[in-house]
């Protein structure tokens, strides 16, 4: 990474004491040229803002990493792909590799972004897991088709809507205590409605998985407006995201 000062406006380093090597980070609001309800470092496309802005943004970010990030078109789906196999424009919610200097990226606005770390860093995994992924089992589903998943493996958490700001409808907690009644913890009762806690069912569903190592949890896009987009707080808004890769 060139300028720190740049960098340090641009990225904020996850706090995840991955194995050697793995570099996490994850963007905010600021360090880029969109204005309005995008401003200022919208990475994102096609939510209304001015392509032109956002490809500076683009690039601005990229003088800061080894390669320019695998962008996926993000459906809240479960489709996981190989960094190997990756093209402009590929459908997926997930995205591995075992190759050394891909950067991974998920872009956010309330979705949970979670980052998967092998014992050693032997591979790493993004994923895109807002309540319709893990509902329909992102977490499961990827770390399945990964070698010797669960063992050893490390998790990191990142910048996501928190609990208090997040009322579901019956239907969505009715859905997860289907598949599983050990999650009824993570619905709470709040001015009469259900709130889900997309960070305690990320958590329940890496724990049952295998994965024990589990860091982050612990910022909330909604209620930190001057440093997270938020779809939930503002219908039309930009893109933050999380970035992973091994040097």
């Amino acid at each position: 990474m060139n300028n720190p000062v740049l960098t340090q406006l641009l990225l904020t380093r996850a706090e995840w004491p991955a194995p050697g090597g793995v570099r996490a980070c994850y963007t905010t609001r600021a360090g880029g040229v969109s204005t309005g309800p995008w401003a200022e470092l919208n990475l994102g496309t096609g939510c209304g803002d001015v392509p032109a802005a956002v490809e500076e943004n683009r690039r601005r970010l990229n003088a800061h990493l080894p390669a320019p990030p695998l962008w996926l078109h993000q459906v809240h789906g479960t489709q996981l792909i190989d960094a190997a196999k990756w093209r402009p424009g590929i459908v997926a919610d997930a995205i591995w590799t075992d190759r050394p200097a891909a950067v991974l990226a998920i872009l956010t606005a309330d979705c949970l972004p979670v980052l998967i770390a092998g014992a050693g860093g032997d591979w790493l995994a993004a994923l895109h897991a807002g309540w319709r992924g893990l509902a329909a089992g992102i977490i499961e589903k990827t770390l399945a088709a990964l070698p010797a998943a669960g063992a050893g493996a490390s998790a990191w958490l990142g910048p996501a809507i928190c609990v208090a700001h997040y009322p579901v409808g019956d239907e969505v907690r009715d859905r997860f205590i289907a598949g599983s009644s050990k999650l009824a913890p993570c619905f709470k009762r709040i001015g009469g409605r259900w709130h889900a806690d997309l960070y305690g069912i990320a958590r329940h569903q890496l724990q049952a998985c295998g994965v024990t190592a589990i860091c982050g949890a612990d910022r909330c896009t909604y209620r930190e407006a001057g440093h997270f987009f938020s779809y939930r707080r503002a219908r039309t808004t930009g893109r933050q995201a999380v970035l992973l890769w091994r040097e």
